[in-house]
């Protein structure tokens, strides 16, 4: 089996081979990926290099999944478990996550299986943390900026205030002096909100991840317990991957086609009420959508799809016509009726690995992301802190 390790230094693997890496002062740019070849079997004592010094009452964390999900526990657990190691071990990172093909705009999708209140708990507390983000210096590099626009609909919605429109930005109702724009609508909403681009953002959790003492670790996982005894406690954040690590049958792939097209003369954004198309404005593209296939596998780009979309955003703004360099992207949004966050205690052959899952956000994850993963890392000091009460300090 094959692994990487992404960001710290092993100098020694434990088949006993050597492993140098190149440093700075020799004149040589130093990498971000290092490779090293070794059976499963040795994977455990790889983990013992990365944990050999640490503190005995240090709880192991291993966070399965390097997408939005992945890297935002990541990081709140770094932040809010008390004395814990955390590793990040996926298979795919970024630019390769469906968290990079999501237009990332704070528009919260209702989750039927989730009470309104938590789902506005988890949209505030994402809202707060991307507009800190978003009125910082680190703005630029983590990707996220504050965005204007409508959401328009063709008749009456059922409910013209939705749950979540004291937490945008200006929320109201659009003038029929604006609706004049649209002239197949009837109603509208004008708000300010946040759009977080994956494509920055994730590098810029990642960094942070690292910056706490975190390790990130490229490797395939097939079955959770793998990771045991190497780590304390896991979460799975594998989403649609959970099928087979979690064996969930409810969750299933929504095939969401985008286009990404240079026009920097949109400002402003416009979503048609349904969710199925719209023009998200962001720092070096606009985000076309989109579609809706539930069940559909296919990560290959549908040209008539493509046409169909860029015909749909054009009646909506038809300066659209005059965009260049359009691109294709396709990504399977892992979804389910409510969004996973529960413990569960794995047993095998008298042993035990606690479990957090974290996983099964579909369109709307990086409304919610944050809030969910502040949940998931409360739900893993829970684990830690049973651990430190039923297990002796030198087992841990």
């Amino acid at each position: 089996m094959e692994s990487k390790i992404r960001g710290n230094v092993l100098s020694e693997l434990p088949n006993g081979k050597q492993f140098c890496f190149p440093s700075v002062s020799q004149g040589m740019r130093p990498t971000s990926h290092w490779k090293t070849s070794f059976g499963a079997r040795a994977f455990r004592g790889f983990q013992d290099c990365f944990f050999r010094d640490r503190p005995m009452d240090t709880a192991r964390v291993a966070v399965v999944g390097a997408g939005l999900m992945g890297l935002s526990t990541a990081v709140c657990v770094s932040r809010l478990a008390p004395r814990c190691s955390v590793t990040v071990i996926a298979d795919k990172f970024t630019p390769d996550t469906t968290s990079d093909v999501a237009a990332g705009m704070l528009i919260p999708h209702a989750y039927p299986d989730t009470p309104i209140h938590k789902q506005k708990q988890w949209f505030r507390e994402t809202f707060d943390h991307l507009l800190s983000i978003a009125s910082s210096a680190e703005a630029g590099d983590a990707g996220v900026l504050l965005v204007s626009g409508w959401q328009i609909f063709q008749s009456l919605p059922t409910e013209e205030v939705p749950f979540w429109a004291d937490v945008v930005l200006g929320f109201r109702k659009m003038t029929e002096e604006e609706l004049k724009k649209f002239p197949q609508h009837v109603f509208g909403q004008a708000f300010t909100t946040l759009k977080c681009e994956g494509s920055a953002y994730l590098p810029w959790l990642e960094k942070r991840v690292k910056g706490s003492g975190g390790q990130i670790l490229t490797r395939r996982v097939e079955d959770l317990w793998e990771l045991h005894p190497s780590f304390d406690i896991v979460v799975n954040c594998t989403g649609l991957g959970s099928r087979q690590l979690a064996g969930d049958s409810k969750i299933f792939p929504v095939r969401g086609q985008v286009l990404k097209v240079q026009a920097p003369w949109v400002k402003h954004f416009i979503r048609d009420g349904s969710g199925l198309t719209y023009i998200y404005p962001g720092i070096s593209h606009v985000t076309l959508g989109g579609t809706r296939q539930k069940g559909d596998w296919n990560l290959s780009p549908d040209a008539e799809i493509s046409r169909d979309i860029f015909s749909r955003c054009c009646a909506l703004e038809p300066s659209l016509r005059g965009a260049c360099d359009i691109r294709e992207k396709v990504g399977l949004r892992p979804s389910r009726p409510g969004v996973r966050l529960q413990k569960e205690l794995l047993a095998r052959d008298g042993q035990r690995l606690p479990v957090v899952h974290h996983y099964g956000h579909g369109a709307g994850g990086f409304s919610v992301h944050w809030g969910t993963a502040l949940e998931a890392a409360r739900l893993v000091s829970e684990c830690v802190h049973a651990l430190r009460t039923h297990t002796p300090k030198s087992k841990l």
